[in-house]
């Protein structure tokens, strides 16, 4: 719109350049003019364009306000679960080696128990052994008092010459062996 003006100033008779005042007052004119566009482009922006910048900015601001606490939130919450996760594995673990120490505990015991067993059984094996060997042993002794006996009645009624009834041989027998028995039981012996 300058422009036009200045073309129709210049086209209205004056051919020639502007000079001092002129020269002035174009520049004048325009400094009002541009001031004039400048306060209307100023006035619509503060009217129209900066509150919808401002709110564009404060919307932004606190979308950016709200994710950063959003992530602050999640990184407590994050922080929060690891610490479970570590309690819990630390749980685990102490249960672990609770139940490792109860099973070699029990494991003890029961290597324990088959050691008393294997002891007792033992034990009793041998008891029986010596059981039976003293029974051996006493039949042994009987047999061979009861072959003692006989040689010694055979033996007496030949040098005696008589025969001594079968009762009272066996009495004398058995009183000498027993003699001869306590002998060897008190180690009273030769």
């Amino acid at each position: 719109m300058m422009r036009s003006l200045l073309f129709l100033a210049q086209e209205g008779g004056h051919a020639e350049e502007p000079s001092g005042i002129d020269l002035v007052w174009r520049l004048l004119l325009e400094m009002i003019w541009g001031t004039a566009c400048f306060v209307v482009v100023l006035f619509f922006l503060s009217k129209v364009a900066f509150p919808r910048i401002r709110q564009a900015i404060e919307e932004r601001e606190q979308k950016i306000q709200g994710d950063l606490e959003e992530a602050e939130n999640a990184k407590t919450e994050a922080n929060r679960q690891l610490e479970d996760y570590r309690k819990q594995v630390a749980d685990a673990r102490g249960e672990a080696n609770r139940i490792i120490e109860e099973a070699r505990q029990s494991a003890e015991q029961v290597r324990k128990d088959l050691v008393a067993k294997a002891e007792q059984e033992a034990q009793g094996i041998v008891e029986r052994a010596q059981e039976q060997l003293a029974a051996e042993r006493n039949r042994a002794v009987q047999e061979l008092q009861s072959t003692i006996a006989d040689l010694s009645i055979e033996l007496a009624s030949k040098v005696v010459g008589r025969s001594l009834d079968d009762k009272s041989q066996r009495d004398m027998v058995d009183a000498y062996i027993s003699e001869v028995a306590s002998m060897s039981n008190g180690g009273g012996g030769r």
